[in-house]
């Protein structure tokens, strides 16, 4: 069976001179009813990967190579009017901040049966059980009463699932979800992650779930791929990179979580930050903040297939090691 989603060597660059690559050579795919994790530092290219698969780049943001095949149709070289008319009903997005999605000025009500409307011919009583229906399926109590309140009379969490309630209106082929819980409290945080469980398995709906929180990533996702500097490091299912990580930046991540420290311990962390785009090193990106790195590390190295899974280091960690 053909992957839902095949992301093909896609470089997307920002500024007026070429080079800026906030993403950077990055393939992948995704099939459906799975779920991938897409994890990495604040400023490793994540969001902007989502973005441009969406095809929601403010300029000067462009995708300027690379495929992105959706159900075989690659969406990059559709008009604006073509995506947008896919985006929502097949394609949605869930942004970390719910007010990306919702208009302040109208009653969710309102933007919810306006959202079922723009993709469906039917008519507003139709629009509106199927808005109240979307709202009872992500928890929110009283969904009949809620469809009048207005964004601020919701809490932050309740927010963000009535955002979530918006993208799944459609039961659409694939969800990107960009840090959707974040900021929400680990109570919400679960009920959420298992809304999206039943989502995947109920109408097979695929889903990119980018984040920096690997406890996350190991509870719902099936395969993960760590990116950093605009490059995907590494790649596979969650349970070989998280169990047996062979790229010394993902095997930082890991040993970065509180419950991988001793009780009393300072924290490990990676030393320094993720480098500027406009300021990579050359060769591999991760080489300055890198203990095993060696002037061989100088030149970019090349993607080594391991099985099911890969990932791109010259010195990469031994399996004794993990």
């Amino acid at each position: 069976m053909a992957p839902l989603l095949e992301v093909r060597n896609l470089v997307t660059e920002f500024g007026s001179k070429p080079g800026l690559r906030a993403v950077n050579d990055v393939s992948f795919t995704l099939n459906r009813g799975r779920v991938l994790g897409l994890v990495g530092e604040s400023g490793s290219g994540k969001s902007v990967t989502g973005f441009s698969i969406m095809g929601l780049l403010d300029s000067p943001g462009r995708v300027t190579n690379g495929q992105v095949l959706f159900d075989g149709v690659d969406i990059t070289r559709l008009t604006g009017e073509e995506m947008r008319r896919m985006r929502g009903k097949r394609i949605a997005m869930v942004f970390q901040d719910p007010m990306m999605t919702l208009n302040p000025v109208l009653t969710v009500g309102a933007q919810m049966i306006e959202a079922v409307r723009a993709h469906e011919n039917v008519s507003r009583d139709v629009a509106r059980q199927r808005s109240r229906d979307a709202l009872g399926l992500v928890g929110i109590p009283s969904p009949e009463e809620r469809l009048s309140a207005y964004p601020h009379q919701f809490s932050g969490g309740m927010r963000q699932r009535v955002a979530i309630a918006i993208a799944v209106l459609h039961r659409p082929d694939l969800i990107i979800a960009d840090e959707p819980t974040t900021a929400l409290d680990v109570t919400i945080q679960s009920q959420i992650i298992s809304e999206f469980q039943k989502l995947t398995e109920e109408s097979n709906t695929a889903v990119i779930w980018i984040t920096h929180d690997l406890a996350i990533v190991s509870r719902l996702a099936d395969d993960i791929a760590v990116m950093y500097a605009g490059r995907l490091v590494e790649t596979g299912s969650v349970a070989e990179v998280l169990g047996d990580p062979r790229h010394p930046y993902t095997r930082g991540l890991i040993a970065s979580v509180p419950s991988e420290n001793r009780r009393g311990q300072p924290l490990r962390q990676i030393p320094g930050t993720t480098p500027s785009i406009a300021r990579l090193p050359t060769g591999c990106s991760f080489r300055t903040r890198c203990h095993r790195a060696t002037e061989h590390c100088t030149v970019l190295p090349a993607l080594i297939q391991e099985g099911a899974r890969a990932f791109r280091c010259t010195h990469p960690v031994a399996k004794v090691e993990a």
